[in-house]
């Protein structure tokens, strides 16, 4: 989004509508955008808000409807015609077993439709005239899962069976018989749970879709955003950086020019408007990094040792290991730390040796840079922003990161990085 300028200056209240948009802080003069959080995406579409509200466990919700469809069967078998003895025993304890056999249906579904399925038959072939409610549970379970054709064939062979059991173990006549398996398994009552079971389904798929889209659009508006401010920070600040540079060398070399003594503050000036310079270079070059472009990784790394040895830094690289192909984020997270690691030494190390190791092992990937430079036990370095980034890179991998000085002196950066299951 841009701001419209022209003879009559800045576009009436948009300043004030994009200060008081959601997710904006400013900074001076300027709006700047965070990024949004799961809130702010949240609100931003109407999602509602968990905020305050108790959440049950979904094993106990699943226990608890277990139990009280074992229940409901139990007691409306037993109040209902049945048999005695022993018959009476076994139906029980299938009433039971297929009554709590629904508390695993999210884990797995197609087992939990088997065991109810058997057990409804047992019970028919003991005598029991009761609906199959857990059936009705694990064939809503199974399709919300997506087995919706297995489900549906076994629930037409499971019809056929009921009706050949009544024939061959109750008495009657063959329309009484044919009634109670009917009683066991309404099909109305079966098409019921199937049909919910798929709404439940359908209605999950799209809540998921929403969930990405919402989440595509926010890292949209983040990455134009994110441009935007590169854009601002280049036209301003580096313009302004650069001419304080010029003119601080332009002074300075008159100066040596002429003979004359350069004053102290001169010259940190001018070395501060070079560092700052670079900084800047960088924040920009991360701003803009919409991974459109290649990413750096691996492959990249001889060329930024060969870059850093043209600053008269002796750099050695050392490959070990069997080399293969490894995650993206790996690849790209281990050239961020060596060149985090060179850059380091580079300004801040004093060091005239650097030596980076690349060991390539079975899961994991190894990274170490040390130099000799002047960092000893007794007098570690500071650490800054960029060690702080490299430990955040290693830890959303779930590796481990050791940053120390070294007994022999110099400074040691290793990192482990865990190749398996990483994106």
């Amino acid at each position: 989004m841009r701001v419209c300028h022209g003879a009559a200056g800045t576009v009436p209240g948009y300043r004030e509508r994009r200060q008081s948009a959601p997710g904006y802080r400013t900074r001076g003069s300027r709006a700047l955008l965070r990024e949004p959080d799961s809130a702010t995406i949240a609100s931003s579409y109407g999602a509602p808000m968990d905020k305050g509200r108790f959440a049950v466990p979904a094993g106990i919700t699943a226990w608890a409807t277990a139990v009280g469809v074992a229940a409901l069967m139990l007691g409306t078998g037993l109040s209902g015609p049945h048999p005695s003895g022993g018959r009476e025993l076994l139906g029980a304890v299938l009433l039971v077993i297929g009554g709590l056999a629904p508390a695993a249906h999210r884990r797995a579904p197609l087992m939990v439709l088997a065991v109810t399925g058997v057990c409804a038959v047992g019970c028919l072939a003991a005598g029991f005239d009761t609906l199959a409610v857990s059936y009705l549970v694990a064939v809503y379970g199974a399709v919300r899962a997506g087995h919706r054709t297995i489900t549906l064939g076994v629930s037409v062979g499971l019809v056929a069976v009921l009706h050949l059991t009544a024939l061959i173990f109750l008495e009657g006549t063959v329309g009484e018989t044919t009634a109670q398996a009917r009683n066991t398994l309404e099909l109305a009552w079966l098409i019921a749970a199937f049909a919910a079971g798929e709404a439940v389904r359908q209605a999950e798929r799209r809540a998921d879709e929403a969930e990405r889209t919402r989440e595509e659009t926010a890292r949209r508006r983040a990455d134009e955003e994110r441009l935007r401010i590169a854009r601002e920070l280049h036209d301003s600040l580096t313009h302004q950086i650069s001419v304080v540079k010029v003119q601080s060398e332009v002074v300075v070399h008159v100066a040596r020019r002429r003979g004359e003594p350069v004053s102290e503050a001169l010259l940190a000036i001018q070395e501060a408007c070079r560092e700052a310079s670079r900084e800047l270079r960088a924040t920009l070059e991360a701003l803009r990094d919409d991974d459109t472009a290649p990413p750096h990784g691996l492959d990249h790394i001889p060329g930024l040792v060969e870059g850093f040895r043209g600053t008269g830094l002796e750099t050695t690289l050392t490959i070990t290991g069997q080399p293969h192909s490894v995650p993206a984020a790996v690849s790209r997270t281990a050239y961020r730390i060596v060149q985090e690691s060179l850059t380091n030494v580079a300004r801040h190390a004093a060091a005239n040796t650097t030596s980076v190791l690349i060991d390539y092992r079975q899961d994991a990937l190894a990274v170490r840079v040390d130099d000799n430079g002047k960092a000893t036990v007794r007098s570690p370095p500071t650490p800054g922003l960029g060690l702080r980034g490299m430990r955040e890179r290693v830890a959303a991998l779930g590796g481990r990161l050791l940053t120390e000085p070294r007994s022999s002196g110099g400074f040691t950066v290793q990192a482990v990085l865990p190749t398996n299951g990483a994106p």
